[in-house]
């Protein structure tokens, strides 16, 4: 029998504004706005968009072993991840990975935080939380955690873009408090009242939340999560708060586009039934200073160095903003034609353009006098050979060719990593 697709709490809502709503993992989602996606994606680079990211699930683990679980199973070192200086993992940080298959492949990518000793938190895809809940408690062995799956039994949302700070701060209790040192991945309260660290973030009528300096914009802005029987009344404060500042509600089309842009991938489709390595991210992987190992054990570790030399992915940018679709699937062609991989993501950054063979932002701060971005396609190829940065090749569906070249990023002058004093 063919499962039920899930709503959100903002169903009827999105439904209200006219929204386009598809099927996105397992959830009737937003794809878009009566205002296009592209008007939402150039949004969150100019002002502020709010997304409803309600379908992401989340995973507690708690306990004595909880740590040692999470080191066990999760890709990061919880001992050395944060900062420079690679110190462990502490309460009110957060750190980005992945959950792999003893064969090194991704099950899931997420982000864990530690809300306090022996409390964590880890956030997973939609429809993953069981999942992922299973695969902790299948490597448990003696160890003293407990593993609670929380699916669609907190709200979340984000607000993105370089005005999310200003807009928060109206409806944030002692926002000046809460924003005192709060770099990229870390996070002030919690959703659960009477939880550790319940009380240093709380909205203007006391509700606890938990804010999180995260996002999946590669722009500056906040992960919201709230217990759900104040979750639509958040998302209309906020609205509220936010009229005045240029802030609109966008899809999961501008999620991607801007996704895209900022070279993040998208689990299942970027990474997944492949060996977790010679990608983009390596710093999801605990490797020692001269990269010829890793710093722990860990699932799927093994199978990672064992792997020999497996495929490669690698980000691409294009020339003008045409993209090829990868449900054809659309293939990559090297300069003499032949075939040597496929297309995993082709998006549109809308945001960015070339000038005298450099690309700019919009926001970039040395951008042209009088400089209109008209859009770049952009994506991960996953290919049958190494590359170098500035390497030509072709992408290709059954409507289009297109030249495209190996690059080491896409949209410059993101704002996600600005110090918080800058943007508030």
């Amino acid at each position: 029998m063919e499962e039920q697709t899930r709503k959100t709490l903002l169903y009827d809502w999105h439904v209200e504004q006219g929204a386009n709503m598809a099927n996105f993992g397992g959830y009737e989602m937003p794809l878009w706005y009566p205002s296009g996606a592209k008007t939402e994606h150039l949004t969150v680079l100019k002002a502020a968009g709010m997304f409803d990211t309600s379908h992401m699930a989340l995973v507690k683990v708690t306990g004595p072993g909880a740590y040692d679980l999470l080191q066990h199973c999760f890709t990061k070192d919880l001992d050395a991840c944060v900062g420079l200086q690679k110190t462990p993992l502490k309460p009110g940080k957060c750190v980005y990975g992945a959950y792999l298959a003893e064969k090194g492949h991704v099950m899931d990518d997420a982000i864990v935080y530690q809300v306090a000793n022996e409390n964590y938190l880890t956030v997973v895809n939609a429809g993953m939380g069981g999942e992922i809940a299973v695969h902790l408690n299948r490597h448990k062995g003696d160890r003293n955690a407990k593993i609670t799956d929380l699916t669609d039994t907190v709200g979340k949302l984000d607000v993105q873009g370089p005005l999310a700070g200003k807009i928060m701060k109206k409806i944030l209790a002692e926002p000046d408090k809460v924003f005192e040192k709060m770099p990229y991945f870390s996070f002030k309260g919690h959703f659960e009242s009477g939880s550790p660290s319940g009380d240093a973030a709380r909205l203007t009528d006391q509700t606890p939340i938990l804010l999180s300096r995260t996002g999946y914009t590669g722009e500056f802005g906040f992960e919201i999560f709230i217990e759900p029987a104040h979750f639509v009344r958040l998302w209309h404060m906020i609205l509220d708060a936010g009229k005045d500042s240029g802030l609109i509600c966008c899809g999961l089309a501008a999620r991607d586009s801007l996704r895209g842009g900022a070279v993040l991938p998208l689990s299942h489709q970027d990474i997944g039934h492949w060996p977790f390595i010679n990608n983009p991210w390596p710093f999801t992987l605990p490797y020692n200073d001269d990269q010829t190992d890793f710093t722990k054990d860990f699932i799927g570790a093994q199978a990672l160095r064992d792997v020999g030399d497996p495929d490669f992915t690698y980000p691409f940018v294009g020339n003008d903003l045409r993209k090829v679709s990868t449900e054809d699937p659309a293939v990559v062609l090297d300069t003499d034609g032949n075939e040597i991989g496929t297309v995993l993501t082709c998006v549109t950054d809308m945001g960015v353009g070339r000038h005298k063979d450099r690309i700019y932002s919009l926001i970039s701060p040395d951008r042209p006098e009088n400089f209109k971005p008209k859009g770049l396609c952009c994506g991960f190829v996953k290919i049958n050979r190494r590359m170098n940065f500035g390497d030509k090749m072709e992408i290709k569906d059954n409507r289009r060719k297109l030249k495209v070249q190996i690059t080491a990023d896409i949209r410059p002058d993101r704002t996600a990593r600005k110090p918080i004093r800058e943007m508030t």
